[in-house]
């Protein structure tokens, strides 16, 4: 007999080991309750880590009693805070995305990346960024293996919208969100804007930047030759161009450059940027590229 599939984005097999995964931010921004990522401060957990001085208007209750009955002195016991890292994943829903696989490909990415964070006991919302003069599509703040059918049923009917830039779609999700931990951004980053002043104010609001490029194979490697006739799907503008096959080379020239960029201005923010080929396999890129790269055990 043949088992249904729990969602229409992987395989049950495939989604079972994304249950078993886990991110890996390169700092630990969190917030003050409890989740897995251990910060370096007094805390309520069990664990305990060190002793020191007690200092007047210490809590009490955390008073080694055993130590003072001995050296007539008292020491607090500290403990490991385990403290709840919020796992912010933006979507790229605009019309440019809806060319190829690159759509199906966000939404497989942040449905696997947000389950990772759901199933690790962070705090995990989703924005989907379709047109400009709406607000972003949000699932509100969610956690735990009760909210795998929401995040997945947010994604699996999440159509394209229209022209939205990228750099705006960040400044809007800012603009709602609260919260420290790390920001997934799914695009093809294909923008005109400033990245920079985005990247800016994700990192200003405590958030390790997860840039990811999905670009098709036909933006990867074009295949033109003579008179073209350009149509940007998300403005409409139009650009002719007479022996387009000459151009290649200042095309691949600027995507290398804006790849460049791009990491550049991860990096320096204390995050990560990669860019895949959408025709790669889901799994390929789960549990091979980004177990490669560090983003995810």
């Amino acid at each position: 007999m043949t088992t249904a599939r729990f969602t229409s984005l992987y395989d049950n097999s495939t989604l079972g080991r994304i249950e078993r995964m886990r991110l890996l931010p390169r700092r630990r921004l969190t917030n003050r309750s409890r989740g897995e990522h251990l910060a370096g401060k007094g805390g309520t957990s069990t664990e305990f880590n060190d002793y020191r001085d007690y200092a007047a208007g210490d809590d009490m209750r955390y008073v080694d009693w055993n130590i003072f009955s001995r050296l007539n002195r008292p020491y607090i016991k500290l403990y490991r805070h385990e403290e709840e890292m919020h796992v912010v994943v933006m979507i790229d829903a605009s019309a440019s995305m809806r060319f190829g696989t690159k759509l199906e490909r966000a939404r497989q990415l942040a449905g696997a990346l947000a389950i990772m964070g759901m199933m690790n006991l962070e705090k995990v919302s989703l924005y989907a960024a379709q047109d400009r003069e709406t607000a972003p599509k949000i699932l509100p703040p969610c956690t735990g293996r009760m909210s795998l059918k929401r995040v997945l049923d947010f994604l699996e009917d999440l159509p394209a919208g229209r022209d939205y830039p990228i750099e705006q779609a960040v400044d809007a999700v800012l603009n709602q969100h609260r919260g420290r931990g790390i920001a997934i951004v799914l695009s093809d980053f294909l923008t005109f804007g400033d990245v920079d002043r985005s990247f800016n104010r994700l990192f200003s609001a405590g958030l390790e930047p997860f840039a990811v490029q999905i670009l098709s194979p036909e933006e990867l490697q074009p295949d033109v030759t003579g008179d073209v006739r350009f149509v940007d799907v998300e403005t409409s503008y139009t650009l002719d161009v007479s022996s387009a096959g000459d151009l290649l080379g200042l095309y691949h020239e600027h995507l290398s450059g804006l790849q460049d960029r791009l990491g550049t201005v991860c990096r320096q923010r204390g995050g990560r940027f990669l860019s895949i080929n959408a025709a790669d396999p889901i799994e390929t890129v789960l549990f091979d590229t980004l177990r490669r790269k560090g983003w995810v055990q």
